[in-house]
């Protein structure tokens, strides 16, 4: 049975240097550790929660987030919640004796703590790869599931797109890295699956608010760097987005480490120092294989899933049938219209993947090359920018649509776009994401055409002000689209 006990919950925390002390009321300032109120030092705890909907009688509740309220916290103890852990800036005031907190000094890496405890350490049942960098992420990790499912390893996958605890039942992903409470869960139901390795994805922001605080990954992957992820809401600087990512290397048993990544000098003394095993790739690595993904950087993302199974002990065969079955949702699908055009689907959605995804598309196609993309709201302001650059730089169209606005106007957000664009590429903005694809297709109809549709992959839905609102995805909007078209582009009567 799974329980924290008092005493364990205050050695932890002393351990991490966290503990402040608990308050005997949610009034009074925090008494001294070895002066808990009366019957306090018995209490028992059989669940943790973060939030309030599962909390119940027995449950520790850590008020954690940036937008936690005082009323989730007042709903945890009308459901029976008795203790609760809380940053010394938020001590919870209003509930009386009913409630006991317990001040910390970073409630984030409390949670880490205590989920890991409470969850008996998972990742000591798991041989553990973590993968970060700013583009391939996720095709890299695919490429490390297939591998390792070739040479027989029941292998789970918490991915951008899809998390797996059992290695055979996939659901949608929610975040790249799962909050720690939940990063601990699904690690300790993968092991009781019969799971012996997990892939996973690592991000800036996981480290960022110690969603991995206190995880010493067995290998980590760096892919690459470039700047990303900078607005108000994620890192205020390339400088603090780049030391997030930088992190693993302090956090892994052994290193893979690209030797073609800018900054390179500065990753490769760090990796170093850190006295674990370092294997550099190059894309050259995996020249000889039959990578399923098209595209020099995706034999770059398979160089980096060669090496790291290689240094999981995995063997040539599987690493070639892994590469060669490998399909990632999202990245890189490929359609062929009646026209003869080609359609890509990619989540490239900075500059750095858009750049690399297009210049592979304009090597390929002699013919006009149009892209519909857009860019998220209420984060990454930073891209917008970068998106307009390489629109610049390799497409002939442009039609700028919606992709998860939040709570931004997505004509304004186009219209960011479209200012910071010279006029090399011509831009369109219709902010209905199918029409905007059908609009694409309408400006390629040559066979020697392309249409790259860029940013949400494999999303099935737009996020809108705070509601995830069903979208029919990008492959089966091109598929529609393909479907009204006569063999010289223009639409068939029946459909309008």
């Amino acid at each position: 049975m799974k329980q924290l006990t008092f005493p364990r919950i205050h050695a932890l925390l002393a351990q991490h240097g966290l503990w402040r002390g608990v308050a005997e009321h949610s009034d009074a300032v925090p008494t001294l550790p070895d002066n808990f109120p009366p019957g306090l030092d018995s209490e028992v705890c059989t669940n943790l929660a973060c939030d309030s909907r599962k909390a119940g009688p027995g449950t520790l509740f850590v008020c954690k987030g940036r937008g936690f309220r005082a009323e989730y916290l007042a709903d945890a103890v009308s459901r029976g919640v008795r203790i609760c852990v809380a940053a010394e800036n938020d001590k919870p005031a209003g509930t009386g004796g009913a409630l006991y907190p317990i001040i910390v000094t970073d409630v984030r890496k409390a949670l880490a703590v205590l989920a890991a405890e409470f969850y008996g350490y998972p990742q000591e049942r798991l041989f553990t790869i973590a993968v970060t960098g700013t583009k391939g992420k996720t095709t890299a990790a695919y490429f490390l599931w297939h591998i390792l499912t070739a040479a027989g390893k029941k292998t789970a996958l918490f991915s951008t797109i899809d998390t797996t605890t059992d290695g055979k039942t996939f659901r949608k992903s929610s975040l790249t890295t799962p909050e720690s409470l939940d990063l601990f869960a699904y690690m300790d139901k993968a092991a009781d699956a019969g799971c012996t390795h997990l892939v996973l994805e690592v991000s800036s922001q996981a480290y960022k608010i110690d969603r991995v605080y206190g995880i010493t990954f067995d290998v980590g992957v760096f892919l690459n760097i470039s700047p990303d992820h900078i607005g108000p809401i994620e890192h205020a600087t390339f400088g603090e987005y780049f030391a997030c990512k930088r992190r693993l290397l302090h956090n892994a048993r052994a290193i893979v480490l690209n030797a073609q990544s800018s900054h390179f000098d500065l990753l490769h003394r760090e990796a170093l120092a850190q006295n674990v095993p370092v294997r550099l790739f190059r894309a050259d690595d995996a020249a000889g294989y039959d990578v399923s993904l098209p595209g020099d950087f995706n034999r770059s993302n398979a160089a980096a899933a060669i090496n790291a199974a290689v240094l999981t002990g995995i063997g040539e065969q599987a690493i070639r049938a892994g590469l060669a079955a490998a399909r990632v949702p999202g990245r890189m699908e490929v359609l062929t219209r009646a026209t003869g055009g080609t359609v890509y689907v990619d989540y490239a959605h900075n500059y750095a993947s858009l750049h690399s995804v297009l210049g592979y598309v304009r090597h390929k196609h002699k013919g006009t090359v149009a892209v519909v993309t857009g860019s998220t709201g209420n984060k990454g302001e930073s891209r917008r920018q970068g998106i307009a650059q390489a629109l610049d730089e390799l497409a002939d169209e442009a039609v700028l649509t919606t992709d998860d606005p939040g709570d931004e106007d997505p004509a304004a957000i186009a219209g960011e776009i479209a200012a910071g664009m010279t006029g090399r590429a011509r831009v369109r903005i219709e902010l209905d994401r199918p029409q905007a694809i059908r609009r694409a297709f309408a400006l390629t109809p040559g066979a020697e055409d392309a249409v790259l549709i860029a940013g949400k992959g494999a999303d099935l839905f737009q996020k809108t002000h705070g509601v995830e609102v069903p979208y029919m995805g990008d492959v089966a909007a091109a598929q529609l689209a393909a479907a009204g078209e006569r063999r010289d582009g223009t639409l068939r009567t029946e459909v309008g």
